[in-house]
């Protein structure tokens, strides 16, 4: 559901992803979650791969340092 959630604030925030940070990083936890129940090779569509998801959380986090 937290793609739903992105799709709905990036076309009421005119495709602005600054403006849908929130939602983005509920559906990175969300997946990083499916990992971790599911293991690396799990795979859903809703997902980047686990090793890039955690990619992208750890640059995430350090950009709001």
């Amino acid at each position: 559901m937290e793609q739903c959630a992105i799709q709905d604030c990036l076309q009421k925030n005119s495709f602005n992803e600054d403006k849908c940070q929130a939602q983005i990083d509920a559906l990175y936890e969300c997946c990083n979650a499916f990992y971790q129940e599911r293991g690396d090779q799990a795979s859903t569509v809703s997902c980047p791969k686990a090793n890039l998801l955690r990619l992208k959380m750890k640059q995430r986090a350090q950009a709001a340092k």
